[in-house]
């Protein structure tokens, strides 16, 4: 019975050579399902994100590069479909920690005067 199930399990992938493959695990790693909360496409057996990873497969084999496919599943499923976000978007989240301990140190700067 053992042999039997090993027998019928198929790759789902024929990747052309080791680097396209490694490529494939980083991307569908680091790209949201679109149906799933906070789940990447490699850990969602969601019919959507089977259907994306086929297409990212199908990008990889046509050439694309990561950025390209990047930018495909973005303006398919909108810019929350990675885990990247750029940081042109999110200047205030990376900034005000930054200004909120400044203005702390120059309350305490006037405070102690």
């Amino acid at each position: 019975m053992i042999f039997s199930i090993s027998l019928n399990a198929e790759e789902l992938f024929d990747f052309q050579d080791l680097q396209t493959e490694t490529r494939y695990y980083q991307l569908i790693d680091e790209i949201r399902c679109p149906k799933c909360t906070s789940g990447s496409l490699a850990s969602s057996n969601a019919p959507v994100s089977e259907d994306l990873k086929k297409k990212i497969f199908e990008l990889l084999e046509d050439g694309y590069t990561d950025q390209d496919i990047r930018n495909y599943v973005v303006e398919r499923f909108g810019k929350d479909s990675v885990y990247q976000p750029k940081f042109s978007e999110n200047i205030f989240l990376w900034l005000a920690p930054l200004v909120f301990i400044i203005f702390l140190l120059s309350i305490f700067h006037f405070v102690r005067r």
